[in-house]
């Protein structure tokens, strides 16, 4: 036929050259639709041949090619080979697909891995077998049973662009007889049989290039004859002068190799002598003998044994496979006959949940989700003596625990009655489940490997080998995990249980192949005359094993140059991985290995890692990323450390990935099994303990580092520290610096004795529980020394999982280490220990006490656990801090602290805080020494939100970094005021970091941050990029980051404990520092308005405490005072319903009110029972005062904190029975006996309402918000809030009773207010209240009311959703913002929620004379800024209240002249306001111009009548937070001057029912016509 591609092909294919070429456009940016088809169908035995011309590295894959019995002429071609349906056998990789699905996974010759120059064709034989040729060689048989008539399929896909029909020809005779014959069978890749021709002449091949390079491969060279001819292709000879092409290296190698490790794998022994004779190696009695291949060439023979098999084979008796062994001359070399053995499937019978596909290859178990047994299946035939029984993992589920389970068995499949799982079985069975084996279901080895099978991932391989002195091995992707059974019985068949998580398996055949490839590409990059640098010599040198070099087995994207000693990616843009180098020997302990990073990339991230190994290069395969290893291997990436995968130190030294083009890393094995690694010369510290001697290093040539070089020159590495116990010096991410001889605060470590699924690293301060997923328990450790009389050992939680019930448990024991028989968990022991297990105290295994203070199931990740005998043997628990009270007492001294890593807890480390406790750091002990406050008013508080290595102690008031130099980001609790100074302490400093504290403002609202700890957030400060950031970093001032000043004032990096910092914003918009209370002047300009103090824990700088307070509020300052609900008006007669000032001073509580001890238990007290922090979950948060509340007295306490992730909030009420032994229910609402309860809205009695609408909503109310509850003399109950009497709530309350809060939702911190602690609103006995009057109030005998401003913890209500949403709006109008008030807290919600917690009453006096006006119910009010002209004092005292409606389009005009204009003109499309005609103004006044008609603007006492739509047209927008579409009107409230308007009927609507009640329709308009009369005071915004 003709060697043609038809001229109908895919759409971005164009053709050429007599439609012999094919070229695909668009290369770079199209990677398919390059289908080409063979012009006519293929004859038998043709072999269609295209040779590859051009191929691109942008993308992966490569040239696919297949047979098709689909007509091109008639065809719609699809976008790739692989969708070809209909009858299309195709080679994709190493894969043959039947119609777009695999039929067989490891076939022949891998197609991505062809150059430019290489040829490969398809061949349909004689018997219907589909053929693979690559370069002149057939791959074998990959399909069979095709159909005669098939177009021969090319797509240029991926890599391959432009490929040339070469020809259409069978293949020669001499060929066909010289060739590499592969048998496959189905999917089967098996090693070549070689005819003795072609044998010898591949060997031979291999033998002179190796010569002429050097090379001596084995201790002997094999004696080879050479008389047989060499393949046409090949030179007839090899002379060291001779050039080579890439691809004719490539052959040589690949067919020599290949034969030259089959003989050596599986044949005639070591020295490679040895085989059968002739053809009497083919005969003999033994059914398995018969299927041995015949060999033929000259390697010298050695008689036939009994069974036929050659003297090489005798002691491999039990291994038939089908690699070749020796052979003799004779016949056999004419015949060059074939045979194979049976290959490894899966039996046909199996588990009921069991499909076998992929010719009983591959087993899957189905319903993965919903069965988790059921998957047994076995192999069909037993195992042969020393054969590899391998098998893949495909498929995993991550639902059950447990997973896959390998063995062997000697049931006959057939004859089995399959069990639900393999361990169940109780005779001839084996088992590997986890890291144990299992005889008959029963453990015989609880710890055969550092492997567990349910560690394993996707993609993972097990094997397993009965050896022929019957030992029964296991391995794992490779690795012979040793001796698992030393007799296992003569005849097993494999078994394999798809348990729990392993859903779907692969049997392996080829186990050597890709071992294979990687040696045979080592070689062939390595003599290669294109690479362009001196050939190595593969031999090393007399002295090669006293000098570090690279191995030549290396990763498949890697090369070895420069003599071993560089490692390089040749093509590091296309590919981030498999660039894993290891050193050619192991490292002898003390030695250095460094390598110097020669070239980077910066296309991809991440970057060079480095460590060590204990397997050998020459056998291991290598991974992808030397993580991927789960055994034997220490690796540092980033900054972190990783041991099997697993990351066991988060922050340990310099950041690998900041590193450059220059810089050096290196690490070093000490003589006491210590890991430690160095980044530019400078020692990181110890990494790891335990590492075994004889390990490799290891460099993993990852994502932009692409070439390192061995640096051999270690005289300038500084000495490592001899005292290696003081754990890792690591440095900060600035630049590394070497801080040796860092002393620590504590000799506190973990003991080296300890459970067995224990791991101690980090210098004995970190201890983790490996397995943690399918192991809950052994995971015991206890402290190296007994703990000293009032000596705190701590622990911080670091990881947990959630796979498992019940964590950490903690205490102490008199047993010393040595004398300790690690139980499963530490409550097992039976004498002299003391545990804590969630609220239960337990002694010698028995609970002697529950309910204890703490539940330490409940910890999370950052919490800290502390333990401490006191001096008269008491046993105290500390959680963040705070002392949980006595837990036990008579303790015997000399105990041991025990932490037992069970359950949930798999990681935990000793905090900075362990050793002599220091009662001032203790919440409940909180003294002024601990916390000084210099200033009057109450103390700065440290918000919630803060970063992850972050605790905070003293209700907020001191931070403490509990690991690692960064994450250590907090900020003040509420914005700063103008010149308002936050200041803190340095309480500790930690010499091994280096960096110091940063200092700042920010526009960032820590509430608005995810929840705590924030472990997403910037892990320092100049890094925070969220709102604009303004911070001193050392002596530099920046902005966001960037650099604005240098050599600002003293450094902080001078900072040592007991200096103090701090920051203010200025009214002139300045940032000052303040160091020891020195100002240093101006730092930054411009700073924003509303702004909040941040610090960072940085570094040396550990902990911090605050010695500022806040400023309070000044109610006599010259600010313009609000027209809020807060005015203490007096009406002019009885009926204006104002509330008068209490006419008797309530009782303050007593200092000896606090909160009960036994309360709900995610409870923690602290403030010496004051104060009540709920530690976990949104409910259990019930406490109760500790006194009962008498008549006429009345309890209040402050609201601390509040968390935005829950919804509802706190409820309180009275319980009129003692507490003392009340079982506290999860919510309040659970209380059923002589209980009232306040919560929302409304009222409760043994939880059934009996009122609503009572007081404000409760779940409105934000943080200071002062609650306090009363019973007066009638035995009422009465709510306060913010000092305010809200009603009587309840009546006949009995006597005792004792007030109690449930902290519920967003609730979680409150704080009684005690006698010493100003109320809300006022400031000692000068704050004015409402009805405190001046003499200058006093206007014609009647009091007028002055404005009571609401303080900023009050109003407003920084959690009213309506009040956001409004605001929102405000934003949307793009108003500047000049003209507003520049003080948030003026701007008043008047929602229901809102007023009601000020206690708004709905109508007030204002002016000279007084007149009534009405509050805007249902409106939110942002204050204007009062124009500094203006008589503001008179205005806002004498001049009257009223309202004007207007539209979104007038608002501007008016706010740009500060008064009420009329006319209708606007920059904005929207609805005017409607004109009025000259009649609906009375008469004109006698100031006006006769004959000229009066301007007019209507106002109103009340927004009833102003923000009527007639007036207030509604506008239709979307909120930009929701996305919902709203309704919103928009009006003023104005200062308008009496005389200045005229009161009279409304003109515009018509007669009806009032719309005020307050105000008659005759009165309810006001109009005005002089300009100036008016003054704009707030913008009105309504929503609905």
């Amino acid at each position: 036929m003709a060697a043609e591609l038809h001229p109908r092909s895919g759409k971005l294919v164009g053709l050429s050259n007599s439609n012999r070429t094919a070229r695909r456009n668009q290369p770079v940016q199209e990677f398919n639709h390059g289908l080409v088809l063979s012009k006519e169908p293929l004859r038998d035995r043709d072999v269609f041949t295209v040779r590859i011309d051009k191929k691109v590295n942008s993308w992966s894959g490569s040239i696919e090619i297949g047979v098709t019995t689909l007509d091109p002429a008639l065809l719609d071609f699809p976008s790739s080979a692989t969708g070809l349906k209909g009858g299309s056998w195709i080679v994709s990789g190493c894969s043959v697909l039947r119609d777009g699905r695999s039929v067989l996974e490891e076939y022949g010759r891998d197609l991505d891995q062809l150059a430019e120059g290489d040829r490969v064709g398809i061949q349909r034989s004689s018997r219907g077998e589909l053929h693979l040729w690559v370069n002149g060689q057939d791959c074998g048989a990959a399909a069979s049973g095709l159909p005669p008539k098939l177009w021969a399929v090319v797509d240029l896909y991926g890599k391959c662009t432009q490929v040339t029909v070469v020809s259409c020809e069978p293949p020669l005779p001499s060929a066909e007889r010289e060739t590499v014959v592969r048998v496959e069978e189905e999917d089967e890749e098996e090693d070549a049989v070689v005819c003795g021709v072609r044998e010898d002449a591949g060997i031979t091949a291999l033998m002179n290039v190796a010569a002429m390079n050097g090379v001596m491969i084995g201790d002997e060279v094999p004696e080879l004859s050479c008389g047989h001819s060499r393949p046409d292709k090949f030179p007839n000879n090899l002379q060291p002068d001779a050039v080579l092409t890439e691809h004719q290296l490539f052959d040589v190698f690949n067919n020599a190799i290949v034969s030259f490790y089959q003989a050596e794998d599986e044949g005639g022994g070591e020295e490679g002598g040895g085989g059968g004779t002739g053809g009497s190696g083919a005969t003999g009695s033994d059914s398995s003998s018969s299927r041995n291949d015949t060999r033929s060439g000259s390697r010298g023979g050695a008689p036939s044994n009994d069974s036929g098999m050659g003297a090489g084979d005798a002691g491999n008796t039990g291994n038939t496979s089908s690699a070749p062994a020796g052979g003799g001359g004779g016949s056999g070399a004419a015949t060059g006959g074939l045979t194979t053995n049976d290959a490894l499937l899966f039996h046909e019978k199996c588990g009921t949940l069991i499909k076998l596909s992929n010719n009983n290859k591959t087993a899957e178990r189905r319903r993965p989700l919903d069965e988790f047994n059921n998957g047994v299946v076995m192999t069909n035939r037993p195992l042969r003596h020393n054969e590899m029984f391998e098998i893949r993992i495909d498929k995993l589920v991550d639902k059950w625990s447990g997973s896959i389970e390998i063995g062997v068995t000697t049931h006959i499949p057939n004859n089995l009655d399959y069990p639900a799982t393999m361990t169940n079985l109780r005779s001839g069975t084996i088992m590997m489940s986890g890291c144990g084996i299992l005889t008959n279901g029963k453990g015989t080895r609880r710890e055969y490997c550092e492997f567990s099978l349910d560690e394993l991932q996707e993609g993972d391989h097990i094997g397993l080998m009965r050896k022929a002195s019957g030992a029964l091995h296991f391995y794992i992707n490779g690795i012979d995990q040793g001796v698992a059974a030393a007799q296992t019985p003569g005849v097993v068949y494999g078994v394999v249980d798809l348990y729990g998580m392993a859903v779907k398996v692969t049997i392996v055949h080829n186990h050597n192949h890709s071992e294979r490839l990687r040696r045979n590409n080592a070689i062939m990059r390595a003599m290669s005359p294109d690479v362009g640098r001196p050939r190595p010599t593969l031999t090393p040198d007399s002295d090669a094993p006293e000098r570090l070099l690279f191995h030549t087995n290396c990763g498949q994207k890697a090369a070895i140059i420069s003599d071993g000693r560089t490692a390089l990616r040749p093509h590091a843009t296309d590919d981030f991985n498999h660039g894993v180098v290891l050193s050619s020997r192991p490292l002898r302990s003390n030695e250095v290995f460094q390598v110097r990073i020669d070239k980077m990339v910066d296309k991809w991230a991440g970057s060079i890692e480095i460590g060590v190994t204990t397997h050998n290069p020459a056998y291991l395969q290598l991974p992808s990323t030397m993580t991927n290893l789960r055994s034997g291997t220490w690796m540092m990436t980033g900054n972190g450390v990783m041991h099997n995968g697993t990351t066991i130190l988060d922050e340990y030294g310099h950041n690998l990935d900041r590193l450059k083009a220059g810089d050096t890393v290196g690490v070093v094995r000490k003589e006491d099994s210590s890991l430690h690694f160095f980044v530019n010369g400078v020692a990181q510290g110890p990494a790891a303990w335990n590492v075994p001697p004889n390990v490799y290093a290891v460099v993993d040539l990852y994502g932009q580092a692409a070439q390192a070089t061995i640096m051999d020159d270690m005289v300038d590495l500084p000495p490592l520290p001899e005292d290696s116990s003081e754990g890792p010096t690591a440095m900060s991410p600035g630049s590394p610096c070497s801080v040796l001889g860092a002393s620590t605060a504590t000799d506190l470590r973990f003991h080296h004795l300890h459970g067995t699924n224990a791991v101690i690293t980090n210098g004995g301060r970190t201890a983790l529980r490996q397995n943690c997923r399918s192991e809950f328990n052994d995971a015991i450790v206890i402290s190296n020394r007994c703990l000293r009389d009032g000596e705190l050992f701590e622990i911080i939680i670091q990881k947990m999982v959630d796979r498992w019930s019940g964590s950490i448990e903690a205490g102490v024991t008199a047993i010393r280490p040595e004398e300790l028989d690690f139980p499963n968990t530490m409550t097992d022991i039976d004498y002299d220990t003391w545990m804590l297990s969630g609220t239960a105290i337990m002694q010698d295994g028995n609970t002697m006490r529950n309910n204890y203070g703490c539940d330490l199931d409940s910890l999370t990740s950052g919490s800290r656990i502390g333990m401490m005998r006191s001096a008269i043997g008491d046993l105290h628990y500390y959680i963040n801090g705070v002392d949980q009270g006595v837990a036990c007492s008579g303790l015997p001294p000399d105990v041991f602290a025990v932490i037992d890593l069970y359950g949930q807890c798999v990681q935990v480390s000793i905090t900075s805080s362990s050793g002599p406790l220091d009662n001032s750091l203790c919440t409940s002990n909180i003294t002024e020494k601990s916390f000084p406050i210099h200033s009057p008013g109450v103390a700065h508080r440290l918000h919630g939100k803060h970063g992850k290595n972050v605790v905070l102690l003293g209700e907020g008031c001191q931070a403490v970094r509990a690991g690692g130099y960064a994450h250590g980001i907090v900020f003040s609790a509420k914005e700063l005021k103008v010149d308002e100074l936050f200041e803190v302490r340095i309480d500790e400093v930690d010499e091994q970091w280096c960096g110091s504290l940063h200092v700042g403002l920010t526009t960032l609202p820590p509430a608005e941050l995810p929840s705590c700890p924030l472990s997403g957030f910037s892990p320092s400060l100049p890094q925070l990029r969220a709102k604009v950031t303004w911070l001193l970093c050392g002596s530099e001032v920046r902005r966001n980051g960037v650099l604005q000043r240098q050599n600002y004032g003293r450094s902080l990096e001078r900072l040592t404990v007991g200096n103090r910092v701090g920051v203010k914003r200025c009214s002139d918009d300045t940032m000052h520092i303040f160091i020891d209370g020195e100002d240093m002047g101006p730092a930054a300009t411009a700073v924003a308005k509303k702004v909040y103090a941040v610090l960072d824990l940085y570094g040396r700088i550990t902990a911090v405490s605050i010695v500022s307070s806040t400023l309070m509020e000044d109610v006599e300052g010259v600010k313009a005072p609000s027209l809020s609900s807060g005015s203490c008006s007096e009406g002019e007669d009885d009926s204006t319903p104002v509330r008068e000032a209490a006419g008797e001073p309530c009782a303050t509580v007593p200092t000896a009110m606090a909160f009960l001890e036994n309360h709900g238990k995610n409870i923690q007290l602290s403030n010496q029972k004051l104060t009540a922090a709920r530690v976990s979950s949104y409910n259990q948060g019930l406490l109760v005062t500790a006194r009962p509340l008498t008549q006429q007295q009345l309890f209040q306490f402050q609201i601390d904190r509040l968390n935005p992730s829950w919804t509802s909030s706190l409820s309180l009420g009275v319980i009129g029975h003692s507490p003392d032994r009340l079982n506290f229910p999860s919510t309040a609402c659970c209380l059923k006996r002589s209980a009232w309860l306040l919560q929302r809205d409304s009222i409760f009695h043994n939880s059934l309402k009996i009122c609503e609408n009572y007081g404000p909503n409760l779940d409105t109310c934000p943080e200071g918000t002062v609650l306090g509850l009363l019973v007066d003399a009638n035995s009422c109950l009465h709510l306060y809030v913010n000092g305010m009497d809200q009603g009587v709530a309840a009546q006949d309350i009995p006597a005792p009773c004792y007030p109690f809060i449930d902290l519920y939702g967003q609730c979680e911190q409150v704080t009684i207010v005690t006698n010493n602690v100003p109320t809300v609103g006022g400031e000692g006995g000068d704050a004015r209240c409402q009805g405190d009057m001046e003499k200058a109030d006093m206007v014609d005998g009647i009091k007028e009311s002055v404005c009571w401003t609401p303080p900023p913890d009050v109003s407003p209500n920084k959690s009213c959703e309506y009040q956001a949403l409004c605001s929102r709006f405000k934003d949307l109008l793009t108003l500047p913002d000049g003209y507003f008030s520049e003080d948030a807290k003026y701007n008043l919600c008047y929602c229901e929620s809102c007023r009601k917690l000020r206690g708004d009453e709905a109508y007030y006096k204002r002016g000279e004379p007084p007149r009534d006006y009405a509050l805007p119910f249902g409106w939110c009010c942002f204050a204007l800024r009062i124009k500094p002209h203006c008589e503001v004092s008179n205005a806002l005292k004498k001049w009257h209240i009223a309202y004007h409606g207007t539209s979104v389009g007038a608002l501007r005009r008016a706010l740009d002249h500060s008064q009420l204009l009329p006319g209708t003109s606007s920059i904005f499309s929207v609805a005017p306001v409607k004109a009025e005609g000259p009649d609906s103004y009375g008469d004109p006044e006698e100031n006006s111009a006769p004959g000229r008609e009066v301007p007019r603007v209507r106002l109103s006492p009340t927004m009833r009548y102003s923000g009527l739509e007639t007036f207030a047209p509604k506008v239709q927008f979307r909120d930009p937070r929701s996305h919902r579409c709203h309704q919103a009107q928009v009006g003023f409230q104005v200062c308008v001057r009496p005389g200045s308007y005229k009161a009279g009927p409304q003109q515009t609507l018509g007669h009806g029912e009032p719309l005020d009640p307050r105000f008659s329709n005759s009165e309810i308009e006001w109009i005005t016509k002089e300009q100036g009369g008016t003054l704009l005071y707030g913008l009105l915004v309504r929503v609905e």
